[in-house]
């Protein structure tokens, strides 16, 4: 069979891309495919596997999703596999006791900022994270949401963020936090050369921001009536641990997701427990010459 003739039928079975695969098995047997059993056998497999997956399925991990991630649930009530009746009435008490709210919850990284502050006190927004933090608070008033609440972290690029944000939120709440400070949460997988942590900070800062995580990322108090609009100001690491604990993801794999300065990601939490991810660092409200990664 000729070279030209295999290339046809290769794109008949399996698209345009296979040609690059024929291509390279081509130049393994020196361009000519038939004149060995062993091509004859490689282009077999080339075009095994170059064809659609067909009925083919990716297995499943068998992780199922833990509706109780948050321990909010009223099943939690179970004890030893009874329910505590707690009223004459337990269904009553069960609907009573259930979320029945939305919370959408807003994690907005802080602008550049001065990389060569000596101390946290001079690590201060440059004059293009300046820029960027106005950008970001006319995106989220322009989104025209019923803000709740704004919360930041106690680190001076949070701070002064949040305080350029909030002039575009008029109303909103201002509240500084300790516990969305920066930090090394877990160690990432794969490793990485140029970040080494000790194991120390891994252990105090992890459980600082796992604490954080418990307290802001949860569903809806069974009280709240309307659904909710809360804005959190932080960081880089904060943020990404935050995702992949709430998409019950691993959360070693925090490093693997980048975020650009002030950018927003948009995570909502159901009244059943289901979490979603409606923006990642979104960052598309800026021009492109405004966008940085430090």
């Amino acid at each position: 069979m000729s070279y030209r003739r295999t290339i046809k039928i290769v794109c008949g079975f399996a698209g345009g891309s296979a040609v690059l695969v024929v291509a390279a098995a081509a130049a393994e047997y020196q361009g000519c495919f038939g004149h060995t059993r062993a091509a004859r056998w490689s282009l077999f497999n080339v075009l095994q596997a170059a064809q659609p997956a067909g009925n083919r399925t990716v297995e499943s991990t068998g992780n199922a999703w833990d509706f109780n991630w948050d321990k909010r649930d009223l099943s939690a009530l179970l004890t030893n596999g009874k329910k505590e009746v707690v009223s004459e009435d337990p269904s009553s008490e069960q609907d009573n006791g259930k979320p029945k709210a939305t919370r959408n919850i807003l994690l907005i990284r802080h602008s550049q900022y001065n990389l060569s502050g000596n101390g946290d006190h001079e690590r201060i927004l440059t004059p293009l994270g300046r820029e960027q933090a106005e950008f970001t608070g006319q995106r989220l008033a322009a989104l025209g949401l019923k803000y709740d609440i704004m919360v930041h972290s106690t680190m001076a690029r949070a701070t002064e963020t949040a305080n350029i944000i909030s002039k575009y939120l008029p109303g909103v709440e201002l509240v500084s936090c300790d516990l969305l400070r920066e930090g090394a949460p877990i160690e990432p997988v794969p490793p990485v050369t140029h970040w080494k942590p000790d194991a120390v900070q891994y252990h105090e800062d992890g459980a600082r921001i796992e604490a954080a995580f418990r307290r802001y990322i949860h569903r809806a108090d069974p009280k709240q009536k309307e659904d909710s609009y809360e804005i959190i100001v932080c960081h880089a690491n904060v943020i990404r641990y935050f995702v992949c604990r709430a998409l019950q993801f691993p959360p070693e794999g925090w490093l693997r997701i980048g975020l650009n300065n002030g950018s927003i990601t948009w995570l909502t939490v159901r009244p059943s427990g289901r979490v979603a991810l409606r923006t990642l660092g979104d960052s598309g409200f800026m021009p492109p010459d405004k966008l940085t990664r430090t």
